[in-house]
């Protein structure tokens, strides 16, 4: 364990915040979730918000893989003290974002109909006609959602992390207010179901955004940055930020892409596991939460080091990581455990005992692979990008994803007619060993890669 104070406060000073933010998002799912599985029979609009949101999810993926590709080069820089080329990142970054938002909004408002039966068993008349209002009101949050958390991720590698405390309570706020009131029709309102959530999570969106803008450029001083700075584009950095920082994004991309296909899965055997897995899903979120938030410090942390050629400290750094993320990955997985049942038992749809009984055996089987998870995490997502090692998570993760998890949970769930719970363990076999290939990766110094001109 590594004895810098330096590390504990700047790994600690990110962290914290990111961690406060996961919370709050997840408390804002959470209630969307929960409102939502008390319309009608529950099953039904909690099925399809679900499906649409393993869409949504993909979506995320991309905007937060192509943000955290930056990382790799600011956090470098930013050990430098270059900000002339952090600006350049920015701008490069925001562009990417806001094309590849406008690509799924289009997508989402030409198709819904289509897109969605990808996702849903067709048999499942009421499910597809709720997923698809949902859906074709949802995606115009895409946008506002790139403009917003392509900034904040980018200026988390500055350590500029105040702003995401304001924006997960503005969004808890406006998020939960607007479901009760649209949702269930109060204050005068009609109530909307599914429609209103959908409509809420717009304004909330919305509301991120404008925050997020208003306080990058008009009050926060640690990066001088102007609006047009984002359309300062430069050759070169195109060309690092497609050799070190895409990777990243690709990474991101397909292993969600993974997810989209399971989930498209898990749509073709019914309303009850769709609802199952929703549940269960939120509660991987709340087990992974502080784990994510403290591997995006542990990329900072490491990616300034490697920016000033310090690879003694690096060294130093990593194996200090990698402890304190499987300590919390124990503590994370007795305590997804230990609130199974009461967490199961908030929704409306668990009031179904089959979707009960499968929300709580599946969360059983999430605890267990929630220490790989949080171990692997941290390699992959904090010490590895950080260190200008993206590429080989890239390849770590296409070739679990690809060649083992979604190969064998096809063949579980459509060849060997597999019970649920085993179906939905195939879906996270990758986490009972991607651990072993993080450890050994780290062991030499091949993954402490310098990308900074």
């Amino acid at each position: 364990m590594t004895r810098d104070k330096e590390f504990y406060r700047t790994i600690f000073r990110i962290a914290l915040p990111s961690a406060f933010q996961a919370l709050v998002s997840f408390l804002v799912v959470i209630a969307d979730n929960i409102m939502v599985s008390f319309i009608g029979d529950g099953v039904s609009a909690q099925a399809a918000v679900s499906q649409v949101n393993s869409i949504t999810a993909f979506y995320t993926a991309a905007i937060l893989g192509l943000t955290g590709g930056s990382a790799v080069l600011i956090s470098q820089y930013w050990g430098k003290g270059d900000t002339a080329s952090i600006r350049r990142v920015f701008a490069i970054v925001m562009t990417v974002c806001a094309g590849t938002a406008a690509l799924f909004t289009a997508a989402a408002l030409l198709f819904p109909q289509a897109i969605v039966e990808i996702m849903v068993k067709s048999s499942e008349a009421a499910v597809v006609s709720d997923a698809v209002l949902y859906f074709s009101i949802v995606c115009l949050s895409y946008l506002p959602y790139a403009l917003s958390y392509s900034l904040v991720g980018m200026l988390r590698s500055v350590e500029v992390v105040k702003i995401t405390l304001i924006i997960t309570v503005a969004a808890l706020a406006t998020n939960i207010g607007l479901n009760y009131v649209l949702i269930f029709g109060k204050l005068g309102f009609p109530a909307m179901g599914v429609a209103g959530a959908a409509i809420a999570t717009v304004a909330a969106r919305v509301v991120e955004m404008l925050i997020v803008w208003f306080y990058t450029f008009r009050v926060q001083k640690k990066l001088p940055i102007r609006p047009a700075d984002l359309f300062h584009h430069d050759r070169q950095m195109w060309r690092d930020y497609a050799k070190y920082g895409l990777p990243v994004a690709v990474t991101d991309i397909q292993w969600s892409l993974v997810g989209i296909l399971k989930a498209a899965i898990i749509g073709q055997m019914g309303a009850v596991f769709m609802a199952a897995n929703s549940i269960s899903n939120s509660m991987a979120d709340l087990g992974t939460l502080f784990t994510f938030a403290l591997a995006g410090g542990a990329c900072v942390v490491v990616g300034k080091a490697v920016g000033k050629g310090d690879y003694a400290r690096v060294r130093e750094y990593s194996k200090t990581i990698q402890i304190l993320f499987a300590l919390i990955g124990v503590v994370m997985a007795a305590v997804v455990f230990l609130l199974r049942k009461p967490f199961v038992a908030l929704y409306g749809s668990a009031s179904d005992p089959q979707v009960y009984a499968l929300s709580v055996a599946m969360i059983s089987i999430l605890s267990v692979t929630l220490v790989g998870t949080s171990y692997h995490a941290s390699c992959f997502v904090g010490i590895n990008r950080g260190a200008g090692d993206s590429r080989f998570v890239a390849m770590v993760d296409m070739i679990c994803g690809w060649l083992v998890v979604l190969p064998l949970t096809a063949l579980a769930a459509f060849v060997w007619h597999a019970p649920l719970p085993i179906v939905f363990l195939c879906t996270r076999i990758d986490q009972c060993f991607k651990w072993i290939i993080a450890f050994f990766r780290l062991r030499g110094s091949k993954w402490i890669k310098n990308v900074t001109r």
